[in-house]
């Protein structure tokens, strides 16, 4: 068996929500079902604005303790916590972070990951880790596993299952490879809509579960299916372009580039141009572009 890979990401920070009614709280805030959320499962979901815009993306999944933790960008994690106060009114909710004691971290790559981690096939199932927790990635089964650990011995622990050490950077390939978008770099705060995302692909959200903030323009663009673009991996011929710069086609504005390394990364595009069978390519300042017109973005979580 080849040996997966294990990074710590220090760019992910933590919010701790807690008390009687942490659930419900989240339930009437977030894209996904926080009652699914616990110690035996994680789920990916967003905040949006009232308009049915991104503002944030992140994971939930639950502790021993009762407490639902929340694994979110660790440089706009202060805004995510001013935003989740303003909607705590009078629920008996605690809400704080973790601090620099604890770390999130990913395993990725190699064969049977779940098992090394006494996980299952299932994406979102978790487990009790090290005095923390991993789970499988929710958005797909290819993604690997993702622990919420303390900072000391979190690195023993996890060469203890058989991982290798690996960089950021060597995980931001592999979410690239997989076309999965890495919150900010990817979605435009108050911009993106969760279908143009991908959300739907990634087990983002669940259409049954009722009301939450942003939930009416999110449901009226499923079923009126008038997504004009969406996020698609690409492979990038030539120089890497920066995040923001014009996508264009025989001089037309036809979307733009967000993350990437080397010769793989992420951008916007108008459906119809990115799956048209055109001989003129999409151009991102030096580069040429090839999307994966099959995926989107992403793959479709088993």
């Amino acid at each position: 068996m080849s040996e997966p890979a294990h990074a710590l990401l220090e760019r992910r920070g933590l919010i701790i929500v807690g008390g009687a009614d942490a659930r419900p709280f989240l339930q009437g805030l977030i894209s996904n079902d926080a009652t699914k959320a616990g110690p035996a499962r994680a789920i990916y979901a967003a905040l949006l604005t009232p308009q049915g815009k991104y503002l944030h993306d992140f994971f939930v999944v639950g502790d021993s303790g009762g407490d639902l933790l929340i694994d979110c960008e660790r440089e706009r994690r202060d805004d995510l916590l001013r935003r989740l106060v303003f909607y705590r009114l009078r629920a008996k909710v605690t809400l704080d972070t973790r601090g620099d004691d604890w770390l999130v971290a990913a395993v990725f790559g190699g064969d049977d990951i779940g098992s090394r981690f006494d996980l299952g096939d299932e994406v979102g199932a978790a487990t009790a880790f090290a005095g923390g927790i991993a789970y499988r990635d929710p958005r797909m089964p290819v993604a690997g596993v993702r622990l919420i650990l303390p900072r000391e011995g979190a690195v023993a622990a996890l060469a203890a299952r058989g991982t290798r050490p690996a960089t950021a950077a060597d995980y931001d390939r592999h979410r690239l490879a997989l076309g999965l978008p890495d919150g900010s770099r990817d979605l435009v705060p108050e911009k993106t809509l969760l279908l143009e995302a991908g959300f739907d692909r990634l087990g983002g959200i669940d259409f049954t579960k009722g009301c939450y903030v942003g939930q009416e323009l999110t449901a009226r663009t499923r079923y009126r299916a008038n997504i004009r673009k969406r996020l698609y991996r690409v492979a990038i011929d030539g120089p890497l372009p920066a995040p923001g710069t014009a996508v264009t086609r025989d001089g037309r504005s036809v979307g733009e580039m967000h993350s990437g390394a080397g010769d793989i990364g992420i951008a916007l595009l108008r459906i119809t141009e990115a799956e048209a069978r055109s001989e003129s390519p999409l151009i991102a300042g030096d580069a040429r572009l090839i999307p994966a017109i099959s995926e989107a973005a992403s793959t479709e979580p088993a």
